[in-house]
């Protein structure tokens, strides 16, 4: 015998009320990994800050950036994104953004939106600052522009 009710025996909202539950569920889901995302691209932005500043104050170089990739995939070895590369990254998309912190920039509720990838396409190929607000924006509405490459 099944432990499953048969659909005569459900109560007669139990359709409309599993699926207003699935769509809880689903929601719940979408702002838990956004949250994350917020979070992790906050970081990468403290992160390549962080860099800056000391690049600036102690003339750090790339064979400091080299050994911090090394220390921090020791340090956390469940964690990706701690390459030499995305470090260099995270560097960059703190130039890019350096008001990414400001109490009245929009630029943190938008960037830190859309995901890491997402950031590092707008700023491989947007130089101008406004048109990689304009495209966070779009992204953060879901209207995903499409982005031509020049070649």
């Amino acid at each position: 015998m099944s432990d499953t009710p048969s659909q005569s025996t459900l109560p007669d909202n139990y359709a409309s009320w599993l699926s207003e539950l699935k769509q809880r569920i689903a929601h719940s889901q979408y702002h838990a990994v956004l949250a994350v995302n917020t979070e992790l691209v906050a970081l990468y932005w403290k992160i390549g800050n962080d860099i800056l500043e000391r690049q600036k104050q102690q003339g750090w170089g790339s064979k400091v950036i080299e050994q911090l990739a090394k220390d921090l995939k020791q340090a956390f070895p469940e964690m990706k994104g701690f390459s030499r590369a995305n470090l260099l990254y995270m560097r960059a998309f703190a130039d890019a953004w350096p008001d990414f912190e400001a109490p009245h920039a929009n630029v943190q509720q938008l960037v830190g939106q859309i995901p890491w990838g997402h950031n590092l396409v707008l700023l491989s190929k947007f130089k101008d600052r406004e048109q990689r607000l304009w495209y966070a924006e779009q992204s953060t509405q879901r209207r995903f522009p499409v982005i031509k490459v020049s070649r």
